[in-house]
């Protein structure tokens, strides 16, 4: 079973920290003001990982 990226919408700062760490992973909705996946399937864990620390809404999870 893989793991899969999700951001919760509604926790989302729109700080755009992970856009800008994993731009391959993660986009961002300027009418949302909200980051958003692009690759569910995740990619470098390790790029994941720091964006999930880099997070101050702690609203990535990658299970």
């Amino acid at each position: 079973m893989s793991k899969q990226v999700a951001i919760d919408q509604e926790e989302c700062l729109g700080c755009e920290a992970c856009v800008e760490l994993c731009p391959e992973i993660f986009g961002f909705d300027i009418d949302e003001a909200k980051a958003y996946v692009i690759m569910e399937e995740g990619g470098d864990e390790d790029c994941i990982d720091e964006a999930i620390g880099s997070c101050p809404a702690g609203c990535i999870s990658n299970e």
